[in-house]
């Protein structure tokens, strides 16, 4: 892991009406580096992830990527750019194949036959050669997850956003999943967003935790389940958080 600083955020908040959703994040990972981000509903994690990405605006503050302000530009720029997100919110063409949606990620960025050669190496890396021609609605919701983080390995980025990328999956789909994203750290800085406490202590990485918009300790995971003030406001009152 580089001690190159590849996010950063200063001050940054995002306001709706009189609430803040962010307010005055001072964030900071360095390339190479795995993060995870928790806190309970309503924390601002999500709304932190779409500020980075340009599907939010932020009231005031400013977001730094790889030493560039990114902060005014558009979600296609910062694509470019080499961020990559993968929502809450499903974005898989249900009725294409895998190897279609795979394509389409990949030919957003790049040529048709890069694409092409793009689309079989994330066949290969998510070990899906076997669905590649089966429609992405007829597949298993742990399946489906896998093609979503498979359309953001397409497109190379250099950062990777996951939101919740293990919700609903069975117990040797999250285990697949920690491989997973291990194998695209290796390429890329990732942030993971989760609920699962054990996925989590899986991936053995730093871990910020999110508090009424505001980070309120960042630290290794067994420091931070052991802090007063995260049993208080997160473990304490909401383990699903």
């Amino acid at each position: 892991m580089s001690d190159e600083v590849v996010l950063e955020t200063h001050g940054l908040e995002k306001r709706f009406g009189g609430v803040s959703a962010v307010a005055g994040v001072e964030f900071r990972m360095r390339r190479g580096e795995l993060r995870c981000l928790i806190g309970p509903n309503g924390a601002g994690k999500s709304t932190f992830f779409k500020l980075v990405t340009g599907q939010l605006r932020p009231t005031t503050g400013r977001i730094i990527f790889e030493g560039g302000d990114i902060t005014s530009l558009s979600p296609h720029a910062i694509a470019r750019l080499g961020i990559g997100i993968k929502n809450q919110v499903p974005s898989v063409l249900d009725g294409l194949s895998v190897a279609e949606n795979l394509w389409l990620a990949a030919r957003r960025r790049y040529s048709a036959t890069l694409a092409r050669s793009l689309e079989q190496e994330v066949l290969h890396r998510l070990r899906l050669g076997g669905v590649a021609r089966q429609s992405v609605g007829t597949l298993a919701h742990g399946i489906r997850q896998w093609v979503e983080i498979g359309m953001v390995m397409a497109q190379r980025p250099k950062l990777v956003l996951l939101d919740e990328p293990t919700a609903g999956m069975a117990a040797d789909e999250v285990e697949r999943t920690v491989e997973l994203i291990r194998d695209i750290n290796r390429d890329s800085s990732v942030v993971v967003v989760e609920h699962d406490m054990q996925f989590i202590r899986r991936l053995n990485c730093l871990v910020t935790v999110f508090h009424q918009g505001r980070i309120l300790i960042e630290d290794v995971m067994e420091k931070v389940q052991g802090d007063p003030r995260v049993r208080q406001v997160y473990l304490g009152s909401s383990r699903h958080a």
